[in-house]
């Protein structure tokens, strides 16, 4: 790990924190106007809906543009968002809708940033050294996420509401600058200009004619968006289900970060051992087990402990198959090919998240995970599949020099 990914890395983490605060904040702002589960679940489908209209348009900015200055760029916007947004709490113009309008904009702009940030990855560290540089940055992200920022923003939410809300700006501001001080340029030199449909349509024409990241996008597609199905009621499982207070709410988030530092750490020696095909199939396998528990034994030493084992099973899923894509996707195309696997990923996050609503309105939150981990139960096993069509040319991916488009 060189000079330029440790700035990388800090700039990623005080931005990692910053939406981490936001992340739990938005939530129990929209509890404290409604307690309907559909509305609620709507936010994150309302956080995630980018990604269906803009994600693939994003991903070709990301090889356009300077990817270092789309990541400043976005995070500054977010800063400015964030700052709007702590003015209508303070003159109480919130409301439901105006969560939604936030959780749609940020999530513009996180499409802008996790392309560039994605596909900036490759150019400052070799390839050989994807799974560690992921798994650090996966660090990052689950302290981030779960240990500092969640915790943080639900206190501060239970103290004033507007708050944490001023903390996530800061955060975004402190993150734009100190990205720009990794060295060097990151635009994509071109032989000839072309256009933006152009570009998108290269890197769908080339995700499709590739037959392992083809099914690997739409197979992640399906597990994110069954996935949701349980996480998007995670407030409501732990304000209804397990009867906590907001504040005891952001402390669940220590489980989830225990787990993905967990998961970091594992996925190296658990890759070695197993070897990478065999490593990826057990990642798929371990959240769908988890929901199912979630939902069959909603107590809080079973909630602690599956949440534990989720966030491990999900952080060695993406860390695999995130360094696999870079190390398949040619780097010219990283930003489109990476933006379409996103669009795939988080695209289905929102349709996920209202079926998880609705199931949960009209039975139970408990009996909404059950279906979320029976339905990822059944796309594990396709999964399983895949691996063993692909076996050879997932082992060899990291033995073969870069491929061209």
């Amino acid at each position: 790990m060189n000079r330029s990914f440790w700035k990388l890395f800090s700039a990623s983490a005080i931005a990692t924190c910053a939406d981490g605060i936001v992340k739990v904040s938005l939530p129990l702002l929209a509890t404290s106007l409604t307690d309907d589960p559909v509305l609620i679940s709507g936010l994150t489908a309302f956080a995630f809906l980018p990604w269906l209209v803009f994600g693939l348009p994003g991903g070709a900015l990301a090889d356009r543009l300077d990817r270092k200055r789309a990541m400043s760029t976005a995070n500054l916007t977010r800063a400015a968002l964030l700052g709007a947004l702590v003015l209508l709490v303070v003159l109480g113009a919130e409301s439901i809708l105006v969560l939604y309008a936030a959780a749609f904009a940020l999530g513009l702009c996180q499409v802008v940033y996790d392309s560039a940030a994605r596909a900036i990855l490759p150019q400052i560290v070799d390839r050989r050294g994807l799974d560690k540089a992921n798994s650090w940055l996966t660090v990052e992200e689950t302290l981030g996420q779960n240990f500092i920022g969640p915790p943080v923003g639900a206190a501060l939410f239970a103290w004033l509401r507007a708050v944490p809300l001023v903390g996530g700006a800061i955060g975004f501001a402190l993150a734009a600058i100190l990205v720009l001080a990794v060295p060097g340029r990151f635009r994509v030199e071109r032989a000839e200009p072309t256009s933006l449909r152009a570009d998108v349509r290269e890197g769908l024409r080339w995700l499709w004619r590739h037959p392992l990241m083809r099914e690997l996008t739409i197979l992640s597609g399906l597990i994110a968006a069954f996935l949701s199905m349980a996480t998007s009621l995670n407030v409501l499982y732990a304000l209804d289900t397990l009867r906590l207070d907001p504040s005891t709410y952001g402390a669940l988030f220590i489980a989830l970060g225990l787990g993905g530092l967990t998961g970091s750490a594992a996925t190296a020696p658990v890759t070695a051992r197993l070897g990478r095909p065999r490593a990826i199939t057990l990642a798929a396998a371990i959240a769908p087990l988890m929901c199912l528990l979630l939902g069959a034994f909603p107590n809080l030493w079973t909630a602690g402990l599956c949440f534990f084992g989720m966030a491990a099973g999900v952080t060695m899923w993406n860390v695999l198959t995130m360094s696999l894509r870079q190390a398949l996707i040619p780097t010219e195309l990283l930003g489109r090919v990476l933006a379409a696997n996103r669009v795939a990923l988080w695209g289905g996050i929102p349709l996920g998240a209202l079926t998880g609503g609705a199931l949960a309105q009209f039975t139970s939150v408990p009996t909404a995970f059950i279906a979320s981990g029976l339905a990822q139960l059944a796309v594990a096993v396709l999964i399983h599949r895949m691996v063993g069509r692909h076996r050879q040319r997932i082992t060899d991916t990291y033995q073969q020099p870069r491929p061209s488009p």
